[in-house]
């Protein structure tokens, strides 16, 4: 089993266990700390979706701090299973597990976020297609987290409010551009 420890709020120095995946790469201590930072420690209020789950590390820091509701969406099996057995043992009521496809979810779903985490594994090369329905999602003055393997480019649609490297992880946080 792979860990994980929460950086802070409620659950600060909690130690999350994690299965052996490929395409899970939680995000480092470093660039959580920088995201909450540029986020606010305190998301009390605020919606957020963690849309490929994973280890849990993004969307738990955030209930851990404050969020109001974080839906989790993962569609593995064995991820599933560790995701449950660390909300049972953190009694995370207010995370919300789906299981389900990230894209099934996002044609299905028409609730509103203020953060949405997007971390996809980076193999399925899945951030054009996101990018370009996510907006549908965003509450009113809400952001993305991006995180890839390298820099992303983006459409017109999404402005890039602050961004970090961090080894081999680029991370943003976007804004969507409004019409008019």
């Amino acid at each position: 089993m792979n860990r994980v420890r929460i950086i802070g709020g409620e659950w600060r120095s909690r130690v999350l266990t994690f299965p052996s995946d490929a395409d899970l790469r939680p995000t480092p201590d470093r660039v959580r700390e920088t995201v909450f930072n540029w986020l606010g420690q305190d998301l009390s209020g605020k919606r957020c979706l963690d849309l490929f789950a994973g280890s849990g590390a993004m969307g738990l820091e955030a209930a851990s701090r404050g969020a109001e509701r974080v839906v989790m969406v993962e569609s593995s099996p064995h991820v599933l299973k560790a995701l449950k057995a660390n909300l049972h043992k953190l009694g995370a009521e207010q995370v919300d597990l789906v299981a389900m496809d990230a894209l099934k979810f996002l044609d299905s779903d028409k609730n509103r976020f203020d953060v949405i985490f997007l971390d996809p594994p980076y193999r399925l090369g899945l951030l054009p297609k996101l990018l370009s329905s996510l907006h549908l999602h965003l509450a009113q003055g809400g952001v993305v987290y991006l995180e890839n393997d390298t820099s992303c480019a983006l459409d017109a649609n999404w402005v890039t409010w602050r961004k970090g490297q961090a080894g081999n992880v680029h991370y943003q946080l976007l804004k969507f551009k409004k019409d008019g």
